[in-house]
């Protein structure tokens, strides 16, 4: 971390306040405090508190049938919420030996990537707004916006999505989507060049963030840091490319890597990530014009629920219905973990199943969680402002946090 100095009590004319910054402040980006001793401007100590939106999310899991917990991810991250859906259906199909097709593993990426810009639009541009510059913020709400009409579009939902099924998806994309998909790409590849030249060389900006909460690679290991903030400290690590899944092995891109670990360091991880992403998408496109355009979920009727005009009309898929929803299909009894790239860095699924219709155990690696352990000791001298643009660069997102 970065060399801050070390305040006392020597002094018996200091005289220290408490600050309470947050829960309900709206520089804290959800309901966490951090109550910070403070000399004048300047931290001198602080401990982080959270649990003011604990909702059991893994309890809540244990009780209900695998696929009924896909609404219970989307309020993790809520700000790319498809991520999550998708981690928690592949550790499913890992744990049932799903082997989903090329053409949904292809679907899933450009979805996955859709969700990954859009949480790193937020971020980025709200880190603009936390240095006193809106208008990268409303200016790239637009592009957000246009990703979630690709959603609304694709499931009929915008912000908690619940897009996708074990096996694939509940419905295809239809022309519609893919045109809106194709549009993003092309809107956006002028909105983030105009974005980058707001913010990468603005003097203001650069002197608000540069050398702000530099953390060294080591640091940032021994925190089990993970996604944009871990790779901006220069470890070129990302479940994508180390682990992949829905074949990603397929693709060509890289990894953005930072060099000191700063608050700078951050944004342009993620605005290069971004690009990626772009890369990403535009090759899933070329690849799925060679599959099947019918094909968009697995051939599993014992775990993919039924079309309803089929219930209503075939006596199997009627079964298949009934037995999925009342929890009598076996599953395997095992321990499963299974990570995604989130937009923060590694979400993972524990399943640890006893072969009924729910989880024995479940627990989400939640990238927030981790990364916001080092907050409090990373602000350590910093000024108060600056603490406020730290916590922007590391993206907390209280869903995620405190599940």
């Amino acid at each position: 971390m970065q060399n801050h100095p070390v305040y006392t009590d020597n002094d018996p004319q200091t005289e220290h306040s408490t600050l309470n910054l947050g829960p309900t402040h709206p520089a804290t980006h959800g309901v966490f405090q951090n109550v910070l001793e403070m000399d004048g401007e300047r931290i001198v100590s602080g401990v982080s508190t959270i649990g003011y939106i604990h909702r059991a999310f893994e309890k809540i899991a244990e009780h209900r049938p695998f696929y009924q917990i896909t609404p219970l991810t989307d309020r993790l991250n809520y700000c790319s919420s498809p991520i999550n859906n998708m981690g928690w259906h592949m550790t499913v199909e890992k744990l049932l030996g799903i082997t989903t097709p090329k053409r949904v593993d292809y679907m899933r990426i450009i979805i996955m990537e859709l969700a990954r810009i859009a949480d790193h639009i937020v971020c980025n541009s709200i880190l603009g707004v936390d240095t006193g510059a809106l208008t990268g913020f409303t200016y790239m709400m637009q592009y957000r916006e246009a990703i979630y009409e690709v959603y609304e579009e694709i499931c009929g939902s915008r912000l908690t999505t619940n897009i996708g099924r074990i096996g694939g998806f509940e419905r295809n994309f239809n022309d519609i989507a893919f045109r809106k998909i194709r549009k993003v790409l092309t809107d956006f590849n002028y909105g983030l060049k105009e974005f980058e030249s707001l913010f990468n060389r603005n003097r203001i900006f650069v002197d608000r963030t540069r050398g702000v909460a530099a953390v060294t690679a080591e640091d940032a290991l021994s925190y089990s840091w993970s996604g944009p903030i871990l790779r901006a400290t220069g470890v070129d690590y990302d479940v994508r490319a180390m682990e992949p899944y829905s074949s990603y092995e397929d693709f060509d891109f890289e990894v953005p890597v930072g060099d000191n670990g700063d608050v700078y360091a951050r944004f342009l991880v993620r605005n290069e990530e971004m690009w990626q992403s772009m890369r990403l998408i535009e090759q899933a496109l070329v690849k799925i014009e060679k599959e099947p355009s019918d094909i968009f979920h697995a051939d599993v009727p014992a775990f993919y629920l039924p079309p309803k005009e089929e219930v209503y009309n075939n006596m199997e898929a009627l079964i298949y219905h009934f037995k999925i929803v009342m929890g009598e299909v076996e599953t395997p009894t095992a321990e499963v973990y299974h990570a995604v790239e989130g937009a923060n860095g590694e979400l993972g699924f524990y399943l640890v199943n006893d072969g009924g219709r729910s989880p024995y155990r479940l627990h989400f690696r939640r990238p927030s969680f981790i990364n916001y352990q080092m907050y409090a000791p990373m602000s350590r001298g910093m000024l108060l402002s600056d603490a406020i643009i730290n916590m922007s660069s590391l993206n907390v997102i209280a869903g995620e946090l405190d599940a």
